[in-house]
């Protein structure tokens, strides 16, 4: 039932002009009508930006093929897992050529994934049809991201990797103008999410709730302090020409790799609780301006 529900509020999204559906969007999150001629929290702020953020500049940034080229230029090539292939059409995929294990993505969106663990027992056929539903698929629509509607909806093959935790813990990194001010580590992401939030000098936020009253921690997930520093250096890089942006990363046998920038943090409706603690205090970092400040190549 669930799921229905979910399916209907994504279609009424899809069709609702821009303002009338942000106005809905941040209601179901925060359960207070939308202030955009003054916003003071996180969700609003975000809300503002995805009207006048000027996000469709943003497209080579979210393509999770083309933002390669970006974090080849400024923080090398080392930092991108490998990848199989990028496609534009799913019978142009010889699954016979992949490895046992491998990971298929739609270059725009979110949570377009598959994870395939051992190829003998992969259902080939069940994941061709749901690639060609992530190739129609209209994202920026849903929730009226705009930095996802230029982008050439396409297959991306990377190769499987893992932690210690037997699938990848995202360690994310809020910041502004070039600053990281705070970080959260993600664990658990497709059963049972854990969030971890810290200030970035890496003291524990324990009655931070990222997301939601009811997201779970751990109580503390440590970081070795040259880690830490190395992750917040490249963020400083990553994140100098935007006024705003969530840069997140995967660590693998103790090497760092790049997972994906993002611009509108959960669409602007998950609250951080408690809300006057935290939420406002985030959003004060939230500059009401476009978000891409310069290109890379002007620099």
């Amino acid at each position: 039932m669930f799921e229905i529900f979910k399916s209907l509020y994504r279609n009424l999204l899809k069709i609702l002009p821009t303002k009338i559906a942000i106005y809905l969007i941040y209601f179901r999150g925060y359960k207070k009508i939308l202030n955009l001629k003054n916003p003071r929290y996180y969700g609003e702020k975000i809300q503002w930006l995805k009207l006048y953020g000027e996000l469709e500049n943003l497209s080579k940034y979210v393509d999770k093929y083309e933002v390669r080229n970006y974090i080849k230029k400024v923080i090398g090539e080392e930092y991108l897992f490998d990848i199989y292939g990028v496609f534009e059409k799913v019978e142009d995929i010889d699954f016979s050529l992949l490895p046992e294990k491998f990971v298929l993505k739609c270059t725009n969106g979110s949570q377009a994934i598959l994870i395939c663990k051992d190829k003998k027992n992969f259902n080939i056929e069940k994941a061709r049809k749901i690639m060609q539903e992530w190739l129609k698929e209209d994202f920026y629509k849903i929730k009226k991201e705009f930095q996802y509607k230029n982008i050439k909806n396409r297959i991306l093959i990377e190769k499987y990797m893992e932690d210690e935790t037997g699938e990848l813990r995202d360690y994310k990194f809020y910041c502004f103008n070039g600053k990281p001010k705070w970080y959260a580590i993600f664990s658990n992401r497709f059963t049972n999410k854990i969030i971890d939030t810290y200030d970035i000098d890496g003291n524990y936020l324990a009655d931070c709730k990222n997301g939601g009253k009811g997201v779970k921690t751990t109580g503390r997930i440590n970081l070795d302090l040259n880690t830490k520093n190395e992750l917040i250096e490249l963020s400083k890089k990553l994140s100098k020409i935007f006024s705003f942006v969530r840069v997140d990363f995967y660590i693998v046998n103790n090497k760092i790799y790049f997972g994906e920038l993002t611009f509108t943090d959960g669409a602007g409706s998950d609250p951080i609780y408690p809300l006057e603690k935290y939420d406002k205090e985030f959003a004060k970092y939230i500059e009401l301006k476009k978000v891409l400040l310069k290109e890379e190549e002007n620099e």
